[in-house]
């Protein structure tokens, strides 16, 4: 575990200095919210639930709680997710 743990401090460094993105080093996590009523999730992993109220995604890092009225999932790839309905919070969970 601790190995795991220095090759994740030598990827921030290496792309600290490289001037490359975070997303593309590590694949963390990219969330763009626009207002209240749209949502889209880069380099996730997976859906663990999904209801018009609770939105629960898995990232590497953590998971992402999205809680709200009316969400639907407008599209989904294996990179990338929209999110739309009324977003009232977001949470990151580990």
């Amino acid at each position: 575990m601790n190995r795991a743990l220095e090759n994740e401090r030598l990827k921030e460094k290496l792309a600290s200095a490289a001037s490359m993105p975070k997303d593309v080093v590590l694949g963390a996590a990219v969330v763009t919210i626009i207002g209240t009523g749209e949502m889209c999730i880069e380099n996730y992993r997976g859906i663990i639930e999904y209801t018009d109220v609770l939105i629960r995604v898995q990232t590497k890092e953590c998971q992402i709680k999205l809680q709200g009225k009316n969400l639907q999932i407008e599209y989904y790839t294996n990179d990338e997710m929209k999110i739309t309905g009324r977003i009232c919070s977001l949470e990151y969970c580990k």
